[in-house]
């Protein structure tokens, strides 16, 4: 696909995500892999309104996070996507805001992730076959410091290779695919899985 087409997605994807509420305000970051060698990602720009996300406003970077092609900064958590690139050969990373996944990160950070097992919804996870699978969330101390926070990111995946997505505590969810399609399914899965969770613990 064309850096231009997979611009206009990405764009679409974060006013969706925008609708959904999972990334108002200025909130989530985006990306998607342009090509390997040398390693390049379109990404979002920091500080924009994902509800009027445009393609001007995603910019390409390598593989130190420095941009190549585009005007603006680039996402803070850029180094982030670029450690879930290398560590799981994704193809593309997106990471949202919603209100269901603050509150369990919160709810169980000191367990260092939850559990989900037994809904259907599972099976949209890349390679789940069963509702009976047990997906483990790992959650990470969050950090302003985003070399670290990268770091603690590979360690965690590497720690947890069949995790489809970690949260940070008190802020977001990411997860990745193997090119955007699968990495919106995601997202889409896994918000409907911590509501789930989220509702049940919570129910009156």
């Amino acid at each position: 696909m064309k850096p231009e087409d997979l611009e206009t997605r990405l764009a679409e994807t974060g006013r969706l995500f925008y609708q959904r509420g999972w990334a108002t305000g200025t909130s989530g970051n985006f990306s998607t892999v342009v090509t390997r060698d040398p390693l390049r990602l379109l990404i979002t720009a920091s500080g924009v309104d994902k509800g009027v996300l445009t393609p001007a406003e995603i910019l390409e970077i390598d593989e130190h996070s420095h941009v190549v092609a585009g005007e603006g900064r680039p996402s803070d958590e850029s180094k982030l996507h670029l450690a879930v690139v290398r560590s799981r050969e994704a193809g593309a990373v997106l990471h949202t805001h919603s209100v269901w996944t603050t509150l369990l990160s919160q709810e169980y950070s000191r367990q260092g992730g939850f559990e989900i097992s037994g809904l259907e919804m599972l099976k949209g996870l890349s390679g789940v076959k069963t509702h009976t699978h047990k997906e483990w969330i790992p959650i990470i101390d969050n950090s302003q410091d985003m070399a670290e926070l990268s770091g603690d990111v590979e360690a965690v995946l590497s720690e947890h290779p069949a995790a489809h997505a970690f949260v940070l505590n008190g802020h977001g969810l990411y997860t990745w695919g193997r090119d955007l399609s699968e990495a919106k399914r995601h997202i889409e899965i896994l918000e409907f899985l911590f509501e789930v969770a989220g509702r049940k613990l919570w129910r009156s």
